[in-house]
């Protein structure tokens, strides 16, 4: 386990799946978590398991399509805690594996503005915060391998996942040492947004390395460890967290 004491954790998409278990993750490394989704029955109850295991955590209600939810995140994170440290920007929709041509306007616009523009939108408006500290800030989006191959998704998502990863790269081009920026790029994870897929997910991964699909712990850990002083020379990385689907 890292050690994330006295900061405060921002994590998105984080009423169930990886985020749950990396807001989880987070509140038991020490850090006090914000858990922002649009399900704000599922943000609630997440707050109440951080907080009857001892833990520290709010919940925000937003949908992130809204342009105007950016800033009202901070503004409900700032009344909560005195600054901010992480960013986690976890939430993530799928298409469904859509070829292009079998992809609608609204179903383009839905997977790239939760996917990559909401990523933007916090990232621009949390900056002169996590740049505020005496500590470097630090941002971690979950870009998935669809962000590095074709296949893991349909025409959007895989779209959406790749511009991840390069603003990724290009955040910590522009931001370092103030802003420490990384990526993690999870394989096949059991998720409830995945639970329909687990047969052919199994499939998937027979050839793998690991030979199965992951549990989102297993996404949490590192995405705590690179939000903490352990991985202070890793900037602008994208991890593999695939069980080596991508191994050449």
């Amino acid at each position: 386990m890292v050690s994330i004491p006295d900061s405060t954790a921002v994590v998105t998409g984080a009423a169930s799946g990886m985020g749950r278990s990396i807001a989880h993750e987070f509140a038991a490394d020490g850090a006090a978590v914000v858990v922002v989704d649009v399900d704000e029955e599922g943000a609630d109850a997440v707050v109440e398991e951080i907080e009857s295991d001892g833990g520290d955590a709010v919940a925000v209600h937003a949908d992130l399509l809204d342009p105007d939810s950016a800033g009202r995140i901070l503004d409900q994170t700032l009344a909560a805690y005195d600054s901010v440290d992480i960013l986690c920007n976890n939430a993530g929709v799928l298409d469904d594996y859509a070829s292009a041509g079998e992809t609608s306007d609204e179903l383009w616009d839905r997977v790239i503005g939760v996917n990559l523009t909401a990523a933007f939108r916090l990232i621009r408006e949390f900056l002169p915060v996590l740049q505020d500290g005496e500590e470097e800030g630090v941002v971690i989006n979950n870009a998935s391998i669809a962000g590095k191959t074709a296949g893991a998704g349909g025409a959007a998502y895989t779209t959406s996942k790749h511009g991840l990863i390069g603003f990724t790269k290009q955040l910590s081009n522009d931001y370092g040492p103030e802003i420490r920026a990384n990526a993690v790029c999870p394989g096949a994870v059991e998720t409830g947004m995945t639970e329909e897929m687990l047969e052919e997910m199994e499939a998937m991964t027979a050839d793998t390395p690991a030979e199965r699909y992951a549990q989102p712990e297993e996404v949490a850990t590192v995405v705590t460890f690179l939000a903490s002083d352990d991985a202070s020379f890793v900037h602008g990385a994208a991890v593999n967290v695939d069980g080596g689907w991508l191994v050449d």
